[in-house]
């Protein structure tokens, strides 16, 4: 599913700990980390393709999480021209997302990366709230640092004002972000 303006609808999960710690993932065969994330079936909404992803990526229910805060619209990133398929119709050149910030309630002993037979990490670790900035590929570090700024307040509210800094770097200008779009 792909917008006419060639974005993919997708959700990006920010899983933080009552400590302020995020989950940080290592994918599958590659040195890449990121936050769990996934593209939307044309029959859901948001959060449903969000529980969906959260399930598939981490093995986490609905019941081992608190949904906090979303973003109120999509934020956009575009790929990189080395990750465009051309060839395809149509073409994709990048993904808009809603991005979500849940509070582990379950223990950790609950995560499973082998919860689907196509396992998208094969380990992760717990990480500042402000490492994912610095830390994922570099085309996607604008969204992520729009994503953590956004749902930073709700975070510092759980996890308190050291473990969510405010942040010590400024949005580069350039990322769209609408706001048209309304959670259910």
């Amino acid at each position: 599913m792909i917008d006419p303006d060639g974005y993919r609808p997708n959700v990006g999960i920010i899983l933080m700990r009552d400590d302020g710690r995020l989950f940080w993932g290592r994918r599958v065969h590659r040195d890449g980390w990121q936050f769990p994330q996934g593209g939307m079936n044309s029959d859901e909404t948001p959060r449903e393709a969000m529980y969906r992803e959260l399930r598939e990526e981490t093995g986490l229910l609905p019941a081992h999480v608190e949904l906090l805060h979303a973003t109120p619209g999509w934020l956009r990133y575009r790929l990189p021209a080395r990750c465009v398929r051309h060839g395809e119709k149509p073409r994709c050149i990048g993904q808009k997302q809603v991005w979500f910030l849940l509070r582990l309630l379950a223990c950790e002993s609950n995560l499973r990366l082998d919860a689907n037979e196509k396992p998208e990490f094969d380990r992760f670790r717990w990480v500042d709230y402000w490492y994912p900035v610095e830390h994922v590929v570099a085309f996607k570090r604008e969204v992520y640092a729009r994503a953590l700024r956004h749902v930073a307040p709700a975070a510092r509210d759980l996890a308190g004002p050291l473990a969510v800094p405010e942040p010590d770097f400024t949005l580069p200008v350039g990322l769209r972000s609408d706001s048209g779009l309304r959670l259910p």
